[in-house]
């Protein structure tokens, strides 16, 4: 995650300042970050999300637009995500 601040070059005249966005954090990994990629949570909601756009391209392909995230979540969640995890349940987990 990248944390950008605003700069003022003038201080003194804030009618009309200029503006610098500099980054502030190490873009390098920490460990609470590998930490999270790696947990079960992330690694299923990763999944969940996964074929949710595939829900929306197949949705939208049928009604020849873009349907949007927000709807395809929803429909999804309605449709199928219950079978979706029974059937992820009944998968053996890789070691």
């Amino acid at each position: 995650m990248i944390i950008r601040k605003v700069i003022h070059k003038n201080p003194v005249d804030n009618a009309r300042p200029g503006v610098v966005i500099s980054d502030t954090m190490n873009p390098q990994k920490s460990e609470g970050s590998d930490l999270v990629k790696n947990s079960v949570l992330y690694k299923e909601f990763l999944a969940e999300r996964e074929e949710i756009l595939r829900h929306k391209w197949i949705e939208s392909e049928k009604a020849g637009r873009d349907i949007g995230f927000e709807r395809a979540l929803l429909d999804w969640i309605v449709k199928y995500r219950s079978g979706w995890r029974d059937e992820r349940s009944r998968q053996p987990r890789p070691a």
